[in-house]
């Protein structure tokens, strides 16, 4: 080893990468973006452990983004006494999950899963790999989640996936090859908390330039793509979902688990797309009739209608948490009744008078 002042080397490289590392999270500080937790499969892991520890009994969330981000667990619990355990996942269908919940005898309680058509209907499963990793999680895995949530993920904003500079150097717009298109990636949407309670991020709602990219993104996926079914495959697809979901409602129900469909609001291209390809007579109606399951239709309810969807598919914080309490009013009056008296009476009036 050849003589050097590896001491001051040391010291150098520790300043420059603090100097790095603070300049990178300052940038992305100055950008709108403040620490959050990891959506990751531990976190959801975390949520689902409970349900093993104890709280077989609740009320279960499952869906994908919408019910992940339109639905406010502080309000539900203000409402039921009950906090709700949020076991959704974005851009993943919740058939999967709900199959894990049919095979858990420890599990008696109530489930709503909400119904996003283009997901629910296709079996996408872009986050499907949460159960497996639950079953499988390491000593190891565990103890890092642990570590991250305390010292790491809490302090340091540009921790969020969406900021590491792979990902960044990802999404730049680089020349197109011709005759291959490149889909826009999903960008940041919002943020998420220790037990999965989540919101959308106010950039969303708030920034036009960022709330058009959104926008771009959405109407750039609901282009056809060489990987698509065809019609006939689609409609197939369609009818093997229906069928799997009606045989876990009837597996749940032998346990006397009661299971509520929620078709969230969407507006805009959105819900012109979904129309389009996911009539409601072909896909919502078949679902309650296969199932048996009663279901809440946003366009039935003038309670659960008339929310800002600034990219025309989630709420901003303040119209969830609105949204939320008109949902939780809905299915406590027409469907499950509240957990207790207390809850019952801490419901707001306005969302109890009956649907016109």
């Amino acid at each position: 080893m050849p003589v050097q002042p590896w001491g001051r080397i040391f010291l150098g490289t520790v300043a420059l990468l603090t100097l790095l590392i603070a300049g990178w999270e300052g940038y992305w500080r100055n950008f709108g973006v403040k620490p959050s937790y990891r959506n990751s499969y531990g976190l959801w892991a975390m949520q689902r452990r409970r349900i093993d520890a104890g709280a077989g009994n609740a009320t279960v969330l499952l869906g994908a983004s919408r019910v992940y981000y339109d639905i406010e667990l502080p309000v539900w619990e203000h409402l039921d006494g009950q906090r709700p355990i949020q076991l959704a996942f974005e851009g993943t269908s919740p058939l999967a999950y709900l199959e894990d919940l049919a095979a858990d005898p420890n599990f008696i309680g109530r489930v709503l899963v909400g119904v996003a058509p283009d997901v629910f209907f296709s079996g996408y499963e872009y986050r499907g790999g949460a159960v497996r990793y639950t079953r499988k999680e390491s000593p190891s895995e565990r103890i890092g989640q642990s570590l991250s949530m305390r010292l790491i993920e809490p302090y340091l904003a540009f921790e969020d996936p969406d900021f590491s500079l792979a990902t960044v150097l990802e999404r730049q717009l680089w020349t197109e090859r011709p005759g291959r298109h490149v889909f826009l990636e999903p960008r940041k949407l919002g943020y998420h908390e220790a037990d999965r309670n989540t919101y959308l991020w106010d950039k969303v709602a708030d920034d036009p330039e960022y709330r058009a990219l959104w926008q771009r993104i959405w109407l750039d996926s609901f282009q056809p793509s060489a990987d698509d079914p065809t019609p006939a495959e689609a409609l197939k697809i369609e009818q093997e979902q229906i069928a799997r979901a009606a045989r876990l409602v009837a597996q749940l129900r032998t346990r006397g688990v009661q299971v509520l469909f929620v078709r969230m609001p969407s507006n805009g291209e959105y819900l012109a797309y979904e129309n389009r390809y996911f009539p409601r007579k072909r896909t919502w109606d078949a679902l309650l009739t296969a199932t048996g399951a009663p279901g809440i239709h946003f366009e039935d309810y003038p309670e659960l209608q008339g929310y800002y969807l600034p990219e025309w598919s989630h709420m901003p914080r303040h119209e969830a948490e609105r949204f939320t309490a008109a949902l939780y009013g809905i299915i406590t009056r027409d469907f499950w009744g509240p957990r207790s008296t207390a809850a019952a009476e801490r419901l707001p009036r306005a969302h109890t008078s009956s649907v016109p």
